[in-house]
């Protein structure tokens, strides 16, 4: 079981481990990174990590909530900004220059942990369908947004667009980081936008 610390040294070497696990695990995958593996990377001791984690699924815990806030807080922002197309494309665009940043590698943290855990473990399944489940929120936002402004059919159906522009997000983040190619998160975005557009048009 994961838990906090109670001094601001402790609390700073508890971020440190996680940020430094939630890395190995990105490029190595929650089951292949070892408590050793984290202690190399930190210099933390073995009693420290039990200390703050308690065990190795303690620590998966504490990084499927790192990766979550970090997601979650990058895109309910960037989504909240959203209330006309041009914005719409910016975010497309902020996405994809992440991806570019990061060489089109990792891809996304919440996906690649859902994919490596949601069947063996059915309480970070769920707190990573929780997760998608509030990113899907902030997409929804914005997508009412451009419908009280007139852009989107007020009978389009929200949910169902919610859905395709989320599927687009992970397909395209996914075909990025196994080509190294920001260019298919890009492709998939303008995709789901064009789409967008042209089913959510207005009726006359």
């Amino acid at each position: 079981m994961s838990t906090t610390a109670s001094t601001k040294q402790g609390r700073e070497t508890r971020e440190r481990i996680v940020r430094a696990a939630a890395a190995l695990m990105g490029q190595n995958g929650a089951s292949a990174t070892t408590l050793d593996d984290v202690r190399a990377a930190t210099g933390v001791s073995k009693s420290q990590l039990y200390h703050y984690f308690g065990d190795k699924r303690g620590l998966v815990e504490a990084v499927v909530e790192h990766q979550c806030a970090t997601v979650l807080g990058l895109q309910t922002h960037a989504l909240a900004a959203v209330s006309s197309w041009e914005d719409l494309e910016r975010w497309a665009d902020l996405m994809v220059a992440i991806v570019e940043e990061q060489g089109a590698r990792g891809g996304c943290p919440i996906g690649t942990l859902a994919a490596a855990l949601s069947d063996v473990d059915e309480e970070l399944r769920t707190s990573l369908s929780e997760a998608f489940r509030a990113w899907s929120d902030a997409i929804r936002g914005a997508l009412t947004r451009l419908r009280d402004t007139g852009q989107i059919s007020v009978d389009a159906d929200l949910d169902a667009l919610t859905t395709r522009m989320l599927s687009a997000i992970q397909g395209g983040l996914l075909l990025a980081k196994t080509s190294r190619d920001a260019n298919q998160l890009r492709v998939a975005l303008d995709g789901a936008i064009a789409q967008l557009q042209a089913s959510a048009r207005v009726r006359h």
